[in-house]
C-alpha cells in the first residue's frame, strides 16, 4: 500500500476554448467538438482534462450535466493515441466501468461519436458497424498496423451472452472497454484477456459512490485485484465526496480533487445542482400525489416534451403503469421502465422514450437516476423520495441539464417535512412549488380514486399486482436511512389505500404491531370477481368448487393459498426463502459426511490428493506477477 494517499483539492476554474489546454489536444478532437456543439468547456473539463492526461489521479465531484462524460473520455482517448508504440492484440489500454448498462450504452455511444473523427480509429470501427461491407474492411485495412487507434468494446449483461462477448473480444481486439461490474470480470476473468501494466493505462469509474456501495462490492473488488497498481485511476460522480473514506482502498495515490459547484441564491458555492435547475417539493396527502401529477402536466405551459416520474419499487411501476393514463393528459404518452425488466424490454423502452415526439412520461425507478444524459427533460417528479439520500440530487439532475432551464418536484407528506431541512444541511435546498392550478384538487382525488378502482375491477390480475406492490413499497419505506423523518407511524394507512386504489388492504409483517382502521373497499363478491387469463380463471374457478363453503366471501379470498393455515403475508416469504437455502446447504452438508463415511481409505486418499491437485491449479491460475499489489477489499 502506498503511504501517503491524502487527497489535494482544486477548484474548478472557469470555462475556456478547447484550443487553450496544455497540453493542447490534438486536432481532431478540436473538430470533434466543434462538429458535437461544445463550443467551449465545461469547468469540470478545463479542470480535469489537464491532470488526467498529466498522469494524475482525479477524484471529480460536480454537478450533473456538467460534462463529466467528455472530461475523461478525451484523455483516456489522447492517451491512447501518444503512446510510442499500439497495444498489443488482446491486451487492455483503458476500462470504463458504469453501474447500469443504459449509462454504459450512453458512454459507449459518446466515445464512438468522439472517434468518427480520429480516421484510423473510424476505419477500425467500421467493419464492426457493417460486418457484410467489405469496403469497410479495405478501409481498415489501408492503415497500418503499427497505426495508433482506438477500439472500444461495450460489455453490458442482457444483451449478449459472456461466450459472444468474449469471441468478438478475440475477433475485434478492442483496447477500450466499456462496461458494467458484472460483464467485466467475466471477461477480465478469462485468460485470452490481458492487462498488464506495460500495456494498461487508465482505469474510470463513473458514478463512482454507487460502484463503491455494497452492491458491487465483490465485483469491484475482483476488478481491483486483477489490474496493475502502476495506473491512473478516474473516479466521477455527483457525490463523489460520500465515499472519500474509500478511496485508499480503490488504489488511488496522491490523488487531486477537483469539486465544481453552483453558487446559490445567496452567493455562496454550496449548491449541488446546476443554476439551471428549480428544486422544489410539494406537501401532499397520498390521494393527492397522482392528481397533482396530472394537475401539473396540464398546467406548465407548454406541456414538458419528456417528464421522469420516480417510484420507489419496480412492482409500483408495473402497477400504476396501467392506472396512471386514466388521469393523465391524453396527448402524454406513459414510458414504464425498471431494473427487472429483460433487458430488450429496458433497451426498447428507455429508446421509445428518448427518440419520442410527443410529450412523453418515464415512469421509472432508481436505475434511472444516474449519469443518464436524455434529452430535453425539462420535469422530474419524484412520487416517492428516495431510500438513499445520495440518489436525491441524481434524480433531480436528470433535469436542468447543459444550461437547459429544468423543474424538480418532490413529494413529501405531512409527516415528512423535516426533510427539507435534510437536504438543506446537506447543501441541497429545496423551495416550495408555487405553481398555479394545483392547490386545489379534492375533486380530483376522488375521481382519481374511482378511476383507479373501476379498472383494478375489470381484472383480478390487476388487484393481486397491487397488493404485491403495495408490500413492496411498505418494505421500501420502512428501510428508509433517515428512518426519523420517513416513519411508518406517521403514515395514514387508509388513505395509502385508497390512492393506490386497493380493494382491500393487504397482510404486512412489517404493520403486525400497528393499530389500523379497519380499511372500507368497495362491496365486493369476491367468488365473482374474476380474471381476464382464461387459464387462471379457469383455475381459480376449481379451487372455489373444491374448497369448502364457508371459507368464500366475507371479504376473504377464495384461493387455495388463503385457504392453507397459516397464511403468511409477502414480506415473511424472503425471510422463508432464506431459511429453505439453510436447510438445504445443511441436508447437502449432511448427504457429503454420509457419502464419505462409505468410502474406503484408498477412496478418500484418492479424492483427497485430487482436492488438493485443483486447488493447486486454482492458486497457480490466480497468482500474478504483481502479488504485492493485490487489493485488499473495503475492510
Amino acid at each position: 500500500m502506498a503511504p501517503d494517499r491524502g487527497i489535494a483539492p482544486s477548484r474548478g476554474k472557469s470555462s475556456r476554448t478547447w484550443d487553450a489546454l496544455n497540453p493542447p489536444l490534438s486536432p481532431w478532437i478540436l473538430d470533434a467538438v466543434a462538429a458535437m456543439n461544445f463550443t467551449r468547456m465545461t469547468p469540470v473539463q478545463a479542470s480535469t482534462i489537464p491532470l488526467f492526461m498529466a498522469y494524475k489521479d482525479v477524484v471529480v465531484e460536480a454537478v450533473t450535466g456538467s460534462g463529466k462524460t467528455l472530461a475523461y473520455l478525451i484523455p483516456v482517448v489522447e492517451k491512447l493515441l501518444r503512446l510510442e508504440e499500439p497495444i498489443k492484440r488482446h491486451h487492455v489500454g483503458a476500462i470504463i466501468v458504469s453501474p447500469t448498462r443504459e449509462l454504459a450504452t450512453q458512454i459507449y455511444s459518446v466515445l464512438v461519436s468522439l472517434l468518427r473523427f480520429h480516421p484510423p480509429s473510424a476505419a477500425a470501427l467500421e467493419p464492426l458497424d457493417e460486418p457484410v461491407d467489405s469496403d469497410a474492411n479495405n478501409r481498415a485495412e489501408s492503415f497500418a498496423p503499427s497505426t495508433l487507434k482506438v477500439v472500444p468494446q461495450l460489455l453490458v449483461g442482457g444483451y449478449t451472452s459472456p461466450a459472444q462477448d468474449l469471441s468478438k473480444f478475440l475477433k475485434t481486439s478492442p483496447n477500450v472497454l466499456v462496461a458494467t461490474p458484472g460483464r467485466l470480470v467475466d471477461i477480465m476473468t478469462s485468460r485470452d484477456v490481458h492487462y498488464p501494466k506495460s500495456s494498461f493505462e487508465m482505469l474510470v469509474l463513473d458514478e463512482a459512490d454507487r460502484l463503491l456501495d455494497h452492491g458491487f462490492k465483490d465485483e469491484l473488488t475482483k476488478i481491483l485485484n486483477l489490474l496493475p497498481k502502476e495506473r491512473r485511476t478516474g473516479l466521477f460522480s455527483a457525490s463523489v465526496s460520500e465515499a472519500l473514506d474509500q478511496l485508499i482502498r480503490v488504489g488511488l495515490r496522491n490523488p487531486v480533487k477537483i469539486e465544481v459547484k453552483v453558487k446559490g441564491a445567496n452567493g455562496v458555492e454550496d449548491k449541488r445542482t446546476p443554476a439551471s435547475l428549480k428544486m422544489t417539493y410539494v406537501v401532499t396527502r397520498a390521494t393527492q400525489r397522482f392528481p397533482f401529477l396530472a394537475a401539473l402536466l396540464r398546467h406548465l405551459d407548454p406541456m414538458p416534451l419528456r417528464t421522469i416520474v420516480y417510484l420507489s419499487t419496480c412492482a409500483a411501476v408495473d402497477y400504476f403503469q396501467t392506472l396512471l393514463p386514466s388521469i393523465m393528459p391524453s396527448e402524454a404518452v406513459l414510458v414504464p421502465l425498471h431494473g427487472k425488466h429483460p433487458a430488450n424490454v429496458r433497451e426498447k423502452n428507455f429508446i421509445r422514450f428518448t427518440d419520442s415526439g410527443s410529450p412523453s412520461v418515464l415512469l421509472t425507478t432508481d436505475v434511472a437516476a444516474r449519469g443518464l444524459d436524455i434529452p430535453s427533460v425539462d420535469l422530474v417528479v419524484q412520487i416517492d423520495p428516495p431510500s438513499d439520500p445520495k440518489v436525491f440530487l441524481h434524480r433531480c439532475g436528470r433535469a436542468g441539464r447543459a444550461g437547459r432551464k429544468g423543474l424538480s418536484v418532490v413529494l413529501l407528506l405531512p409527516h415528512e417535512q423535516d426533510y427539507v431541512e435534510f437536504l438543506k444541511v446537506r447543501h441541497t435546498p429545496i423551495e416550495p412549488l408555487t405553481e398555479p392550478g394545483t392547490s386545489d384538487m379534492a375533486d380530483d382525488c376522488l375521481v382519481a380514486e374511482e378511476k383507479f378502482r373501476k379498472i383494478v375491477l375489470t381484472d383480478r390480475a390487476l388487484h393481486d399486482k397491487g397488493q404485491r406492490a403495495f408490500v413492496s413499497w411498505v418494505r421500501s419505506y420502512s428501510k428508509h436511512e433517515a428512518k426519523s423523518i420517513f416513519s411508518l407511524g406517521g403514515i395514514d394507512w387508509n388513505d395509502h389505500a385508497a390512492a393506490w386504489g386497493l380493494l382491500k388492504m393487504p397482510k404486512i409483517a412489517e404493520l403486525k404491531n400497528t393499530k389500523l382502521q379497519p380499511y372500507q373497499g368497495p362491496d365486493l363478491d369476491w367468488d365473482s370477481y374474476g380474471y381476464k387469463d382464461k387459464q387462471r380463471e379457469k383455475h381459480r374457478k376449481q379451487m372455489l368448487e373444491e374448497g369448502p363453503e364457508d371459507d368464500r366471501g366475507g371479504g376473504k379470498e377464495t384461493d387455495s393459498k388463503k385457504r392453507k393455515k397459516g397464511t403468511v403475508a409477502w414480506s415473511e416469504k424472503l425471510e422463508r426463502k432464506a431459511n429453505k437455502e439453510v436447510r438445504r446447504s445443511k441436508k447437502e452438508a449432511r448427504r457429503q459426511h454420509d457419502r464419505k463415511a462409505k468410502m474406503t481409505e484408498d477412496e478418500k486418499q484418492y479424492e483427497a490428493e485430487t482436492a488438493r491437485m485443483i486447488e493447486k491449479l486454482r492458486r497457480q491460475q490466480t497468482k500474478d506477477s504483481h502479488q504485492e499489489d493485490v487489493f485488499e477489499g473495503f475492510g
